[in-house]
């Protein structure tokens, strides 16, 4: 290994399961890795040096400390805390770690929909109280899902969701047709797929057009009997107005699994309205994250070094 070799910074939590993975790929003869853990920061020297970064989030400024960055890596795939930087070069290559989340994400979207048409709980409770109830459970073949945001997580859910019979519409910026999708509407038209949705499903980045994007307005354009999952950012919904819409009728009930702040106040009204769901933020969750994101570091390393074009780089005009 010569010292003229590009630099990598891995900051974050596992730095070694990073490093194996460049390491299995041969990429570690080719560029220095500098390992960081989460909790600490990279010496003045290593951001002076550094070709590239990998990165959970990192201190305000500190982007201007590193003349030579030609390529940031963010970890997660929301990545609107990096776009408020008034650091972050126009210029710079910033990757999303888009894509990692395509089995878990669905997956526990699923369980959310078993979950609200299902007598899962209920018969854990009559369990615990040794009590025998036969319960009814609301068929999921023949309801619709309607899904705001059909990018990479709405498009592998919706080839699961054919194979339990569920008719999926959504809604994505080109308005495109996309597998196992029964109808495509651009966002102009998402009242159309608000109106024929029994669940209603967001997965919208955080952009100044998701902001607020369901408001009492949109609520009210939902079936009565219909759910909203929220599985994207919490900024996406409007607190109050989806509590007074739970309360009062308009919908049938929500789950949530992001929120505004994380972790939700014990005071929240999230937490105490009949008919809502918290769920914690674990849709992504997953037991071997890290090497999953470490896959897509491996390979955008591999293109960054050959000069080829990155993956998942961030469309600064859209927001994600």
């Amino acid at each position: 290994m010569t010292t003229d070799q590009p630099a990598m910074i891995l900051w974050i939590d596992n730095p070694e399961v990073y490093v194996e993975a460049m390491r299995v790929a041969g990429l570690d003869q080719r560029m220095r890795l500098i390992p960081v853990e989460r909790d600490e920061e990279p010496s003045k020297e290593d951001l002076a040096a550094a070709d590239a970064m990998l990165a959970w989030a990192a201190p305000a400024g500190l982007l201007t400390r590193m003349p030579r960055l030609k390529w940031l890596q963010a970890t997660m795939a929301g990545v609107e805390g990096w776009l408020s930087r008034p650091d972050l070069p126009d210029d710079l290559p910033f990757c999303a770690a888009r894509g990692v989340h395509r089995v878990q994400m669905p997956e526990n979207i699923l369980a959310a929909l078993f979950h609200l048409t299902k007598p899962i709980v209920a018969a854990a409770l009559d369990q615990r109280d040794s009590r025998w109830t036969r319960r009814t459970s609301e068929p999921l073949a023949g309801k619709t899902l309607g899904i705001i945001g059909l990018g990479t997580i709405g498009q592998e859910l919706a080839r699961k969701a054919d194979a339990l019979e569920i008719r999926v519409i959504g809604t994505r910026r080109s308005g495109a047709p996309a597998d196992h999708v029964d109808s495509v509407f651009t966002p102009d038209r998402t009242e159309e797929v608000l109106s024929q949705s029994d669940f209603v499903l967001l997965l919208l980045p955080t952009t100044d057009q998701t902001k607020d994007f369901m408001n009492a307005a949109r609520l009210s354009q939902m079936k009565p009997s219909a759910y909203l999952l929220n599985f994207g950012r919490g900024a996406s919904v409007v607190d109050a107005d989806l509590v007074r819409a739970v309360t009062d009728g308009v919908i049938a009930g929500a789950v949530l699994d992001v929120f505004r702040t994380e972790p939700l106040p014990s005071e929240h009204a999230f937490w105490t309205t009949p008919g809502i769901d918290v769920w914690p933020h674990v849709g992504g969750l997953h037991p071997n994250r890290d090497v999953l994101v470490a896959e897509l570091v491996v390979e955008n390393a591999a293109r960054f070094l050959d000069g080829r074009p990155l993956l998942s780089l961030v469309d600064r005009s859209a927001g994600y």
